[in-house]
């Protein structure tokens, strides 16, 4: 690739996207090796290097001030003992030479660059107080903070909503012209790619199987699996319709297969379960403030009002879609729905029982029938058990098999359902690729047969394909367990294929409420209106 270029890498989960990202870096474990290969990266003076085979001190001089990375999963990339404007003015200091004051200065303009509210105040806050796409902003911060000449983008916008995605994008449109460095910009969103690459570079079972301009790949595809990978978009498909996967494309071994999805004909209607005037859920008045600074006397002052006073109702059957810009409250209402986070004011009625007189010991029969799929897979993964050990313990806790035996049976029925296999069972969370975390945690959701799911970004971190594998199992499963599900998104094409209501949120307060066909076509918030104008490749692309 050259300087002033932007190169997309998309390709299936597990497809060797992010292990050639790693590798341009010499990221990658040193039991790794390289039987063949170079890579060659270009210094000041045309004077070329062998990432590969340069010393130590060369690579701790060349990561940093020539290139840098954004890492795909945020919470895990940052140190959670130290604050945020600390570690981004650590790699400043370290590379930079500059004083602590200095530093700080720069640090606070990186933070108001990427567009994260109040700077000076996260500048002291740690990685937990942040939100998912708050903290995908502090990484994008530090990537930038030494002008590096090549930026490697590991999936840089998955944890954003579609308006910080869109100015994200364009800050990096404008490094590119401003600094004359060249990005590789890896992703599953296609739309992303088609809004800001140059080339694209298709990569399956560790080999790139086409590569090309991007107007050329998006409207003249070779390769059946580039056609399939354009052809998941949910965007695409009106709702109702099942999405088509890798598998209608291509078979095993690589050829084209020539199916209804491949062929363009009809495809398959999903029937959606029958929705009830009946409410599974209803929240009342619920508020959710965290405390933002004390007095002297320890008593709180001021606070951050996450969830706000509000009061909505959730139908037996139905699917209601929850969007919003990161840090509007979504995740919090979440969480506190499930009394994973304690409520500052308000009820929760759960079936007419109410969630928030419970003791937390009588709360435990419940979470048998109200689940959640959290946003980050890997920090919701025990880094000492594995997939078979963590799959198989909430059918311990609630001793719902007799032995190991039948639990193992069950726990290899639940990774075959979101596409995975028995050989899985022995290994751990760090083995896996990051599409591959997210369906082992839907899959644990799922143990249970819950009648209640809240998946908080449950397929933000999947590709198209996979992606769509796990629409059509979520409506599969409902279908045939009848569960309500609460759907977070910040992709708001993917909300309006799967939800029956859309609910929009904005500073904690409900902006908008109403069918989804609605709210997505026809919005009458202004907010509203502005997110549904960010969506990339909402209308035609070429």
């Amino acid at each position: 690739m050259n300087r002033g270029e932007i190169v997309a890498i998309v390709g299936e989960s597990g497809s060797g996207k992010s292990v050639t990202a790693l590798s341009i870096l010499k990221l990658l474990p040193t039991t790794v090796r390289y039987p063949t290969g170079e890579i060659l990266f270009s210094l000041d003076g045309n004077k070329k290097i062998n990432i590969l085979t340069t010393t130590d001190l060369n690579l701790r001089q060349l990561r940093g001030n020539e290139a840098a990375m954004i890492f795909q999963e945020p919470m895990t990339s940052l140190n959670p003992v130290f604050t945020c404007g600390f570690q981004v003015m650590e790699a400043i200091q370290l590379h930079q030479k500059l004083s602590a004051t200095n530093a700080k200065i720069k640090t606070i303009e990186l933070f108001e660059e990427v567009q994260l509210p109040y700077p000076e105040q996260l500048f002291n806050r740690y990685p937990h107080q942040l939100s998912g796409g708050q903290k995908q902003r502090v990484m994008i911060a530090m990537a930038m903070s030494c002008n590096p000449s090549l930026l490697i983008c590991d999936e840089p916008t998955t944890a954003l909503d579609v308006s910080v995605q869109k100015n994200i994008l364009q800050l990096l449109k404008d490094l590119l012209k401003t600094k004359e460095m060249g990005i590789i910009f890896i992703t599953h969103d296609l739309s992303v790619v088609a809004e800001i690459a140059d080339r694209v570079i298709v990569m399956y079972k560790g080999t790139i199987v086409e590569t090309g301009a991007i107007k050329t790949i998006f409207t003249q595809p070779q390769h059946p699996y580039t056609k399939s990978l354009l052809a998941c978009r949910p965007i695409l498909h009106p709702k109702g319709k099942r999405l088509p996967v890798v598998s209608d494309f291509m078979n095993e071994d690589g050829t084209e297969t020539l199916n209804d999805f491949a062929k363009s004909s009809t495809v398959q209607i999903l029937t959606k379960p029958k929705l009830t005037n009946s409410i599974l859920l209803q929240a009342t008045e619920l508020s959710v403030w965290f405390p933002n600074k004390k007095n002297i006397f320890g008593k709180s002052v001021n606070y951050t009002k996450a969830v706000d006073s509000i009061s909505f109702d959730v139908y037996e059957g139905e699917t209601l879609g929850l969007v919003g810009e990161s840090g509007c409250g979504k995740t919090t209402l979440g969480r506190a729905l499930l009394r994973l986070i304690e409520p500052t004011a308000g009820k929760i009625f759960y079936k007419s029982i109410e969630l928030t007189a419970k003791k937390s010991t009588d709360l435990r029969q419940l979470r048998k029938n109200i689940q959640l799929i959290f946003q980050d897979p890997y920090s919701s993964l025990n880094p000492r058990l594995t997939i078979g050990e963590a799959l198989s313990e909430p059918l311990k806790v609630h001793q719902l098999l007799t032995n190991a035996s039948e639990r193992r049976n069950k726990v290899v029925e639940l990774l075959e359902k979101v596409n995975m296999k028995a050989e899985h069972l022995k290994r751990y969370p760090h083995e896996f690729s990051g599409g591959e975390r997210q369906r082992i945690v839907i899959a644990r959701a799922l143990a249970l047969s819950p009648s209640f799911l809240v998946c908080d970004e449950s397929v933000s971190a999947l590709d198209v394909s996979v992606q769509a594998q796990v629409l059509n199992l979520l409506n599969d499963l409902k279908k045939e367990f009848g569960f309500t599900i609460i759907f977070i998104s910040h992709d708001l094409s993917v909300v309006n294929y799967m939800s029956d209501r859309i609910m929009v949120m904005n500073k904690g307060k409900i902006e908008e409420l109403g069918e989804a066909e609605q709210v997505y076509n026809r919005p009458v918030q202004p907010y509203t209106k502005n997110l549904l104008a960010s969506i990339p490749g909402k209308t035609k692309l070429f």
